[in-house]
C-alpha cells in the first residue's frame, strides 16, 4: 500500500532525525567518557552513560521508523523499550549523584566537559523539536516520547554544565550530584508514562513497508 507523499516525506524526516541523534550520541559518549575518565570525573562518566542510554533510544525509534506491516505492535513494543531506557537513565543519574555526594568527589576542571555540555544544550533542543513535529504530523507516541528523553538530555547537559562552572569558579563541588539527583523523579516519571502508554493513547501509526 503506497503512503501519502505527505507521510513518506515525515518518515523519512523522522529516520533522518534518529540517524542524527545516534551519531551524535555515540560521539558525545566517546568524548564524555573518555574526557571524564582522564579528568577522573565522575560527572562526565555519567553523562557519557546517559550518552549511551540515549543512543538505545534513537536505535529503538530507527527500527520502530523502518516499518513492516505489524506497525501497530511495533509501536507499542518501541514505547516500551523506550520508557525503559528512560528508567535505566533514572536509575544510572540517581547513582551517580548519590556516589558523588557521599565520596564527595568534586568534578575536576575539563575544558573539553564545558565545551561538550555547551554543545549539546544547543544541539539537542533543536532536535527534540524537530522530533515532535513529526511525531505530530505521523501520529507516534513512540517518537514523541523520545522527543522528550532527548529533551532530557539537554537538562543534564545544563547540569553538568552548571555543576562544572559552580565547582571551578565557587568551589560549591556538591552542585553537579545535586541538581542530578532533583532530575530523577522527572526521568523515573517520563519512564512510567512511556510504558504505560500515557501520552496521546489513541495515537497508533500504521507503516507499511515501503
Amino acid at each position: 500500500m503506497a503512503l501519502p507523499s505527505n507521510r513518506q516525506r515525515l518518515l523519512r524526516q523522522g529516520r533522518w532525525l534518529e540517524y542524527l541523534t545516534l551519531g551524535w550520541n555515540l560521539v558525545e559518549a566517546l568524548v564524555a567518557i573518555g574526557s571524564g575518565l582522564a579528568a577522573g570525573s565522575t560527572a562526565l562518566l555519567g553523562f557519557g552513560v546517559d550518552s549511551l542510554i540515549e543512543s538505545l533510544s534513537g536505535a529503538v525509534l530507527l527500527w520502530r521508523l523502518l516499518g513492516d506491516e505489524e506497525g501497530e505492535k511495533r509501536e507499542e513494543r518501541a514505547l516500551r523499550l523506550v520508557g525503559v531506557s528512560f528508567l535505566l537513565l533514572a536509575a544510572w543519574v540517581g547513582w551517580e549523584g548519590l556516589t558523588t555526594l557521599v565520596g564527595r568527589e568534586a568534578p575536576d576542571e575539563s575544558f573539553v566537559g564545558i565545551a561538550l555540555a555547551s554543545v549539546s544544550l544547543l544541539v539537542m533542543p533543536i532536535l527534540a523539536r524537530a522530533k515532535r513535529r513529526v511525531a505530530t504530523g505521523l501520529g507516534s507516541k513512540a517518537l514523541e516520547a523520545d522527543s522528550r528523553q532527548t529533551d532530557l538530555c539537554a537538562y543534564l547537559s545544563a547540569i553538568l554544565l552548571v555543576g562544572l562552572g559552580l565547582n571551578v569558579l565557587l568551589g560549591w563541588w556538591w552542585a553537579d550530584p545535586v541538581a542530578a539527583l532533583a532530575m530523577v523523579p522527572i526521568i523515573g516519571g517520563e519512564g512510567i508514562r512511556a510504558l504505560r502508554g500515557e501520552e496521546c493513547s489513541d495515537c497508533h501509526l500504521d507503516l507499511p513497508s515501503e
